[in-house]
């Protein structure tokens, strides 16, 4: 059994935000050929994902949220839904390849035919609400995946880690007031998109199960590794969860364009390690990761690069 699988599809490169717009196909393609340069898509089980349904979708997101996204499909122009968020007419065959991408990985690793699984997708996720379209986001695959590991997998408890540089809002807002989805971030503060506060910690049933830990701009590799051990690592202990979910964006790096911290290819190979660790602790190392932000185009490809071989070798 391959230790991990990978999903990618040529198509999500159909999604066109527009002349200079960071969310390009270009950073996709830049962390395809770079896996492929160095001969990493060889090494994994390499999935070729097919679109969500619309039941798994709405299982998450509100029926008039997917009908503006579907709409797109019928305008003959780019149509900027939000001042930062542009929909194309492929835009949304392709979000919905990037949930069923996915799905397809939790079903892969719930079928042990890998261990874990990275999706490298696009449009991200994390910044849509179950209403609104935000940040570059207009479906949030890691939303619906916890969703869909509780429904089909009936999986009691999910973790949900972001350590996108940007606080991953919609995914909060979706789960705050249900205690079996833990949801974590540690982001630049104050950024994009304001939200995060460390006091936010959940409502209702919820309070206590989100955990936010912002940080101010030049954090880098020793920080964010020891808030992972002192403040991630004892909620999960408490928590315990039974499968984990990774929104992995890039875009911490040193050299992002679109943030202030300092992580490295290296920290982001350490920061791989804990999270693993932590799967493989709690969860017989049920872990799908999934890619969010990353802008820095050679920066994000080798920061991937150096998490997959984390992943593919956990024990080097």
């Amino acid at each position: 059994m391959p230790q991990t699988a990978l999903s990618y599809h040529a198509d999500f490169l159909a999604h066109d935000t527009g002349p200079g717009h960071p969310e390009c196909a270009l950073r996709l393609e830049t962390i395809h050929e770079r896996l492929d340069r160095r001969h990493i898509l060889e090494q994994t089980l390499l999935l070729t994902p097919e679109p969500a349904s619309l039941e798994h979708i709405g299982a998450h997101h509100t029926a008039n949220h997917i009908k503006q996204i579907a709409q797109l499909a019928s305008a003959n122009e780019l149509v900027a839904l939000t001042p930062d968020t542009i929909g194309s007419p492929a835009t949304y065959q392709t979000a919905r390849l990037a949930t069923g991408a996915v799905l397809q990985a939790i079903d892969v690793v719930m079928a042990k035919r890998a261990a874990n699984a990275f999706c490298a997708v696009r449009p991200p996720g994390h910044h849509a609400e179950y209403n609104q379209v935000m940040g570059f986001c207009f479906f949030n695959n890691i939303g619906i995946a916890a969703r869909y590991l509780q429904k089909k997998y009936q999986i009691g408890k999910v973790a949900i880690i972001d350590w996108d540089v940007h606080h991953g809002n919609g995914t909060q807002h979706s789960f705050e007031e249900d205690a079996s989805v833990f949801f974590f971030s540690i982001h630049q503060s104050p950024h994009y998109p304001g939200s995060g506060a460390h006091w936010e910690k959940g409502r209702g049933p919820g309070q206590g199960f989100t955990l936010n830990v912002p940080v101010a701009a030049g954090h880098g590799n020793s920080e964010y590794i020891k808030i992972f051990r002192e403040e991630l690592r004892p909620a999960l202990d408490v928590f315990k969860p039974d499968f984990i979910l990774l929104s992995a964006g890039f875009d911490a790096h040193r050299d992002d364009p679109l943030g202030n911290i300092q992580l490295t290819e290296k920290g982001y190979e350490m920061l791989t390690r804990e999270v693993l660790q932590m799967a493989r602790d709690y969860c017989c190392g049920r872990l799908v990761s999934v890619l969010e932000g990353g802008y820095a185009f050679e920066a994000t490809a080798a920061s991937v690069e150096a998490h997959l071989q984390v992943l593919m070798n956990p024990q080097d």
